[in-house]
């Protein structure tokens, strides 16, 4: 039986290139491909892939959060991330958040057809352009049990964050992830006092800084 692939990522023609070449692989089926965290969580709920290719940087819901709800509700789903970062925080979150793999874009082909098979076989793959002191960097906060700095969001604090930066209004947010708009004021307040900001604005810089959002011109 072939292993089941969902495709994540904004951009239409990174999708459509990557299902392409996959679907040369005699045991890889795509079986969909979306642009934002929120539909891959859905998608991955109804379609059950053995494997999803996540990117970071997407609306809506970014590939941090999107992989760490489909981590925790459907523990047999496999998740590479695919992105263009490479710094040490976006990696560290990623694999917090329970991806197995992690692989750049300006890679081979060759390349994420061997982070596959690596991580189908139960193992890690991590590009070898962000190993050695990313890693061993993060290996050491883990080893000290690292607390953050700041305050702690919830996770539902860090979706309705995502989505008032990126210039959603309360009841746009309430009906995307089905709750009152209500429910949204209540996270907004805390999400400011938690972070002791008080402008939208701030709110938006924070949420780039964080990796939450990231917005394009």
């Amino acid at each position: 039986m072939p292993t089941k692939v969902l495709l994540v990522d904004d951009h239409a023609i990174i999708r459509q290139g990557l299902s392409a070449l996959l679907e040369k692989q005699p045991d890889i089926e795509v079986i969909g491909g979306v642009e934002d965290g929120r539909q891959a969580v859905d998608i991955a709920r109804k379609l059950a892939p053995n494997l999803v290719i996540m990117d970071i940087s997407m609306p809506n819901l970014n590939g941090i959060d999107a992989t760490r709800k489909i981590v925790e509700e459907l523990q047999e789903i496999k998740v590479i991330a695919l992105s263009i970062h490479s710094s040490r925080r976006f990696v560290a979150e990623m694999l917090k958040a329970g991806a197995s793999g992690y692989i750049l874009k300006d890679c081979l082909f060759d390349e994420l057809i061997e982070a596959i098979r690596t991580v189908l076989g139960g193992g890690i793959y991590l590009s070898p352009k962000i190993t050695g002191v990313v890693i061993d960097d993060y290996v050491q906060r883990l080893s000290k049990q690292f607390q953050p700095n700041g305050p702690v969001l919830s996770d539902r604090e860090r979706e309705v964050l995502q989505l008032l930066a990126e210039g959603k209004s309360t009841k746009q947010i309430a009906l995307e992830i089905h709750v009152s708009a209500k429910t949204i004021e209540s996270n907004r307040r805390n999400i400011m006092e938690k972070l002791r900001i008080n402008s939208v604005a701030e709110l938006t810089k924070y949420a780039i800084r964080e990796g939450i959002t990231h917005l394009e011109s």
